[in-house]
């Protein structure tokens, strides 16, 4: 059997203040076009440029919203805005795009933005989970499709990645992310970079947003726009690295959080963005806020008025206000009073017009404005073909026993039942930009596509994603039994997670626990799909059904990538990217969790532990089964010891010895037992996925070099 070897490497440092590498961001030729221009624009219109506004009204045409005579007009045609969000559609942006350059003194073109979070027509599983493929060349191709999309459309900018690490359930806004590693949170924070913006140069580039800096997903208590604390340690390890990481590849713009850091909102927080982001990582791209976060300061107890919020923003470092108007409102007879000096109006102006040459708008404002494009490049049928791969490698099996699945495709009566069967809406998820739902592909569809006609397929709704109405219980037992099994399709309404989305109780939302126990008591073999933006407490059906599916939000093409799971056609590869509770009174959990003076131990009392739940996940991060066995040999060390300035390099032998050809992500840990500060019983270091064939395919992996 050939032999296959990988050599990866991880390097530790011993300083909290990572490496710096070259700058992306500058050039030159730019810098000194950037200097020629703002030696012309007066105090106002440099403000402008760090003035962002909403498209007006909501008002909508057949591509997106219309800027309306009035107010946006006058601003555009002034020169006194930079930005405009949710103005989307070839057609509108070039409209407004022709007032600002045409109209305006000095024709500096804007800046579009839009949220692509997981596609932009063609709609790609939410984040959390395509980070359950563990595949970040994945994830960059699909985020260059969606900026290709987007791009066809007049977008110039995406705010994403939401690279949040996220160790609460509860928030809602962990769908939108990465989960609770800061490894591979990282690594697929590189990748959404690397596809959304590619080189910058192209129409099809367009400039991402690392958010929401920082440490947004340790929201005290899981509720959104909640204040954050944590010790500075925690910070630099867990929350920053992602965002490090986005810096390090590239990213042009990071947005400001809502939250606040030890007593400091972010929106005025001088040490994290003055201090790490531009200081210490040297970063030359600009930071905007999140929407009206500059305005927050005043509730938040830290800013008298809105002049005072000004001055604290642009003083932290915030160098474009999201649609609060507070800057253009409040910062220039602040300058011209000696309370704000103008050479942070001037930097800020800098950063933005930056990101407009690197774009090659100056060149061609309308390069972006393409109708031939936008009706080209949207939702094709390669665009669709990526969205279906991605979903399949984005499902995780949880249970299987007795190889309850794969389905044969015998002949069999088949009973799907649940409020998320045929449902298409939910599918896309939150935050799906210009998604249509009833382009998706709902589970009781895609199941229609793939059986065979020896079988067939019966449906019951059983009951609503979140009421209290058990009236549909009877039709679905009487359904559930005629049927050889059931498949049953439950979980969360794509608005129970995303902004504001947060829930005290992540077990199944309304009746839905009641219908599978009633579904249970036919006696039926019983499959569960789950179909949900964040981890769920479903300790009742891991004892109580053969095999369960965690199916997501996967997108457009969401019912087909199902079937073609539950019936075999693709063996499923994901894992984990974060861990499942047994209950809601573990929450936070992570597996990276420190060791404690008194650690569990089942034998001895007074050690760290619940009365009536395990401390571990009832599914922790990294797990995932297959339909076929995977066989992993001891690990071989090079060496016993490693020193300073020393190496180790580890092997280890991976086997398949089932009958199915499958995908493995091997993963390696490690721990550092004894150390001056306290370490994690468990850290992720590297990973890799592999396709191994079934017949006792073997793979010999060097799968680490570890240097100190």
């Amino acid at each position: 059997m050939k032999k296959m070897y990988v050599l990866l490497s991880v390097i530790f440092l011993l300083s909290p203040i990572w490496g710096q590498k070259k700058n992306l961001l500058t050039d030159e030729k730019i810098e000194k076009r950037i200097s020629a221009l703002m030696q012309t624009m007066t105090l106002e219109e440099k403000i402008g440029q760090l003035n962002q506004i909403p498209a007006d009204n909501g008002a909508t045409g057949p591509t997106g919203p219309k800027i309306l005579s009035g107010g946006n007009k006058k601003m555009l045609s002034s020169g006194l805005c930079g930005s405009m969000l949710n103005l989307f559609g070839a057609q509108p942006t070039r409209e407004a795009q022709e007032i600002a350059v045409n109209g305006s003194r000095l024709h500096i073109p804007l800046l579009f933005g839009y949220d692509v979070i997981h596609g932009y027509k063609t709609i790609f599983p939410i984040p959390l989970a395509e980070a359950a493929s563990w595949d970040v060349d994945l994830i960059e191709k699909n985020a260059r499709i969606a900026a290709k999309e987007a791009s066809s459309a007049g977008i110039h900018w995406t705010f994403a990645p939401m690279v949040d690490v996220a160790r609460d359930a509860r928030w809602g806004r962990v769908m939108e992310g990465a989960g609770e590693d800061p490894y591979l949170g990282s690594l697929i924070a590189q990748a959404r970079v690397k596809g959304f913006q590619e080189n910058l140069s192209n129409a099809s580039d367009i400039l991402a947003c690392a958010k929401h800096y920082v440490a947004y997903g340790a929201a005290i208590g899981g509720r959104d726009y909640n204040g954050v604390d944590i010790s500075e340690r925690t910070l630099y390890e867990v929350y920053l690295p992602p965002f490090k990481a986005a810096a390090d590849a590239g990213v042009a713009t990071f947005m400001s959080a809502f939250n606040e850091l030890n007593g400091i909102p972010a929106s005025a927080n001088a040490f994290t963005i003055r201090q790490i982001l531009k200081k210490n990582w040297k970063f030359q791209g600009f930071v905007v806020s999140d929407w009206n976060s500059i305005g927050d300061l005043i509730p938040h107890g830290i800013a008298e008025n809105r002049a005072a919020a000004a001055n604290a923003g642009i003083t932290a470092g915030v160098d474009m206000d999201m649609c609060s108007f507070i800057y253009i409102e409040e910062l220039a007879k602040q300058v011209r009073s000696g309370i704000v000096k103008e050479y942070l109006i001037d930097d800020a102006c800098r950063r933005i017009l930056r990101m407009k040459f690197k774009l090659g708008l100056f060149e061609d404002p309308y390069k972006y404005c393409s109708m031939q494009r936008e009706n080209a490049d949207i939702f094709t049928p390669e665009n669709r073909a990526a969205a279906l791969d991605a979903a399949h490698k984005s499902i995780v099996l949880l249970k299987n026993e007795k190889q309850t699945l794969p389905i044969t495709n015998d002949k069999k009566t088949i009973a799907v039942i649940g409020p998320l069967a045929d449902d298409k809406e939910d599918m896309i998820g939150n935050w799906s930009a210009i998604g249509e739902p009833q382009s998706a592909v709902s589970l009781l569809e895609g199941l229609r596509n793939k059986i065979s006609d020896k079988s067939t397929l019966i449906y019951a709704k059983g009951c609503n994603i979140n009421d209290q109405d058990s009236s549909l219980f009877k039709n679905a037992v009487q359904v559930a039994s005629r049927a050889d099994f059931v498949i049953l399709a439950l979980g969360e309404s794509k608005g129970m997670t995303g902004e504001n989305c947060s829930r005290a109780d992540i077990g199944l939302p309304g009746m839905q626990l009641e219908l599978a126990k009633v579904i249970v008591k036919t006696g039926k073999p019983v499959i569960v799909v789950f179909m949900n933006g964040r981890p769920l407490a479903i300790p009742w059906f891991a004892s109580n059904v053969p095999a369960i599916v965690e199916g997501w939000l996967l997108g457009t093409e969401a019912g087909n990538a199902l079937a073609d799971v539950l019936f075999g056609s693709v063996n499923p590869s994901g894992k984990l990217p974060v861990s499942f509770p047994y209950a809601i009174g573990q929450v936070p959990i992570y597996y990276n969790f420190k060791s404690t003076g008194r650690p569990f131990s089942p034998n001895q009392a007074w050690t760290t532990s619940y009365l009536d739940v395990p401390n571990e996940a009832l599914y922790p991060f990294g797990f995932g089964l297959s339909y076929t066995k995977f066989c992993y040999g001891d690990i071989q060390l090079s060496s016993k010891t490693l020193g300073m300035h020393g190496e180790i390099k580890a092997s280890i032998e991976v086997k398949n010895e089932g009958n199915f050809d499958g995908d493995e992500v091997v993963q390696l840990y490690i721990r550092d037992v004894v150390a001056r500060i306290s370490r994690p019983v468990k850290e992720l270091k590297h990973f890799k996925k592999y396709i191994l064939k079934k017949e006792n395919q073997r793979l010999w992996t060097l799968q680490l070099l570890l240097k100190i």
